[in-house]
């Protein structure tokens, strides 16, 4: 039954794939991959139709196997070298190279095995057995690779392809697998594999139809996964021939080489590979062998952007990610900042991963400065040590004095130095070429606009701390000026009254609340003390326009009116100064004798207080443009502030300020504030 399967499965299958080489030899047109897709085809089909007529260990179908495998490693190969990145290419390029050798090893062996005869037979057959799992591993390791290399738009379009030879050599590794392991079951599922190929038949016919979107792009990443990947394939092939050869020819003392050799080679590996050093050696190794540029840019400019702008504690600061985005470049271990100061020298700012550094806190003076703004030149420390650099002169000592200082880079913005970063030496030591220095150069720079972009930063946010504090003090000159023309009132007041105890009283209670006011005043200017405000609470209304309407009635008459019961929700402190500002507004605007009338009244679901003067009045675009911007006034030597603060305050307590006015007839300012929750709503008068 099995051999029935086996015979007529293999000979399906080499008829359908025989059929999909056909079809694709019958497209025509110039495409290599086509090309190449039919050849992988139809060494399948021959492949399937040797096994079929006489057997899978006849010497005619273990040769078609092995020219199967070199056409669809040659269609991989090809897809790969068609793709874009040729210069990535070459780790990747030699392992097909080593595969395809050791495929033709297969095929050397077949071939000799015909004229050998005893115990030789059975020490080739089981190299033979070796090689065909070192091929059947090494493919699959460059199928996964190939996928990965891909990009992800063309994924979906090699997905199919991908697929069927992954299986078909899946199995194949299974297959010598329990044939090295139990050799017993080999024959059953050898002869399962033309059913395998029968079901994969569809699927590369699928995979052919879809050929116009196979396009490669292969990283440093997959080069060095993929020879990682066969090293470690070659060393565990290693340990089995070697153990297996040692079980052979040892005699007695087998056993204990055997276990010496694993032990050895295993704690030697474990030692070895995990070691940084031994990770930098070979990284070096296979940027200078196998690539034509040492740096993945692509890769180096991702990770120097996402060093610099990881935000965070995590992230340290930006000090110490420009150091450490820089170092990560070269694989320097640590690195020190040092930056611009007020001498024009260069201060030791901050480092990454280099405490045992002994820098000094003015790391090059005035010179050093001028000459990395003239020449922007990266500095190989090592050639400056022996006397083979234009800037040795230029150098500090203590630079030169420190083995382990190794670069510097300095960091230019727009011909002015940002900053230099000094690099400790890298695990494995080298000297800079070419292309470290441009990319040194290229990074160099943008880390230098990262550090000026930040210096701007904080000399915008002082700036604006300046501001605020410029403002808060416009504030107080204004406030300062209401107090002045009190306290002046007071005083001349007093050379006329000052027997009237009554006035005496009056004077010594307004001394105390100007002195109040002031203290106020100065705690607002400081900018950790917003001074003496409160939580926003019930007030009543009346009572609040009564006490700046009695401060003001000494200098000039007004008149207060409306329902005591009136509560307004806000900042007691902040709603006298905003109906001081308004009422001393109108005062101001007001003929001599002519009263200011306060009104409180109820607003809908707000309250309001009006203040209406008979003054001078003002015009529509005045009001619109000026009257509530600061600095701008219509009174002689007046500031301007008055009418922006009360707004200003009046929207912090949730309130608005409405303005009524006509040129020689007066105005009606209108305080509108909201009242506690729970008061009943009421129409507008």
């Amino acid at each position: 039954m099995i051999e029935a399967a086996a015979i007529w499965g293999h000979a399906i299958a080499a008829t359908l794939f025989a059929a999909l080489a056909v079809w694709q030899a019958r497209l025509g047109g110039a495409s290599y991959q086509r090309s190449m897709l039919a050849g992988a085809l139809a060494l399948t089909a021959a492949w399937a139709l040797a096994t079929a007529a006489l057997g899978p260990a006849s010497l005619v179908a273990r040769v078609a196997e092995s020219a199967r495998n070199l056409g669809w490693l040659g269609f991989m190969f090809l897809l790969l070298r068609l793709g874009e990145g040729d210069q990535r290419k070459a780790a990747v390029s030699g392992l097909y190279g080593v595969v395809a050798l050791v495929i033709g090893a297969e095929i050397v062996i077949d071939l000799a095995l015909r004229d050998m005869t005893g115990e030789v037979d059975s020490v080739v057959l089981f190299v033979a057995l070796v090689l065909r799992l070192m091929a059947t591993i090494g493919a699959l390791v460059l199928v996964h690779n190939l996928y990965t290399a891909a990009a992800p738009a063309a994924r979906a379009g090699i997905r199919l392809a991908i697929t069927g030879v992954a299986v078909m050599w899946a199995y194949d590794l299974q297959l010598y697998t329990v044939a090295y392991l139990a050799p017993a079951w080999a024959g059953e599922i050898a002869a399962l594999r033309g059913i395998v190929m029968l079901v994969l038949a569809p699927l590369f016919g699928l995979a052919a139809r879809r050929r116009d979107a196979w396009k490669i792009r292969l990283s440093r990443t997959v080069a060095f996964q993929s020879l990682s990947l066969a090293a470690i394939g070659a060393y565990l092939i290693v340990m089995v021939v070697v153990t297996t050869a040692l079980a052979r020819f040892g005699g007695e003392q087998a056993r204990g080489a055997q276990v010496a050799f694993v032990f050895g080679s295993t704690m030697a590996a474990l030692l070895l590979l995990p070691a940084a050093p031994f990770r930098a050696w070979f990284k070096v190794k296979l940027a200078k062998h196998f690539f034509q540029h040492r740096y993945d840019y692509r890769t180096e400019w991702l990770r120097f952007t996402e060093t610099l702008g990881r935000p965070g504690a995590d992230g340290g600061s930006l000090d110490q990610r420009v150091v450490q985005a820089i170092a990560d470049i070269t694989e320097s271990p640590g690195g020190l900042l040092l930056l611009p100061d007020d001498s024009g020298g260069l201060a030791s700012q901050d480092r990454w991963n280099w405490p045992s550094l002994d820098a000094p806190a003015i790391g090059g003076d005035a010179a050093l400065v001028a000459h990395f703004e003239r020449t922007g030149r990266i500095v190989e420390l090592d050639a400056v040590r022996r006397g083979a650099s234009a800037d040795a002169e230029a150098m500090p000592e203590w630079t030169l004095a420190c083995p382990s200082a190794w670069a510097v880079v300095p960091l230019v913005h727009y011909d002015r130095l940002a900053g230099v970063v000094l690099l400790a030496r890298p695990a494995i030591d080298r000297t800079l070429d070419w292309e470290d220095f441009d990319l040194l150069r290229v990074v160099g720079r943008q880390a230098a606009s990262y550090l000026a972009e930040a210096r701007a930063a904080e000399a915008l946010s002082e700036a604006r701390r300046f501001d605020e504090f410029n403002r808060r003090f416009a504030f107080i000159m204004h406030d300062i000026k209401n107090l002045v023309s009190q306290l002046t009132l007071l005083a001349r007041n007093a050379e006329r009254h000052a027997d009237n105890p009554d006035f005496r009283a009056d004077m010594i209670a307004t001394l105390k609340e100007s002195a109040t006011r002031m203290n106020d005043l100065l705690a607002r200017l400081s900018q950790h003390n917003k001074g003496r405000t409160a939580e926003p609470r019930p007030v009543p209304l009346l009572s609040a326009a009564e006490a700046v309407a009695s401060r003001k009635r000494s200098s000039h008459p007004v008149t207060l009116d409306g329902p005591a019961e009136l509560f307004v929700f806000a900042d007691p402190l902040r709603l006298e100064q905003v109906l001081g500002h308004l009422v001393q507004n109108a005062i101001d605007a007001s003929p001599p004798g002519e009263p200011v009338h306060v009104t409180v009244r109820r607003h809908g679901v707000d309250a309001a207080v009006e203040i209406v003067d008979r003054g001078s009045g003002m015009s529509g675009d005045f009001i619109r443009t000026q009257l509530f911007k600061p600095f701008a006034s219509t009174k002689a030597g007046g500031f301007g502030i008055g009418a922006y603060e009360a707004r200003t305050l009046a929207a912090m307590m949730g309130g608005r300020i409405e303005v009524e006015s006509r040129e020689g007839e007066g105005s009606r300012f209108t305080l509108i504030l909201p009242q506690p929750a729970g008061t009943p709503v009421q129409k507008v008068a």
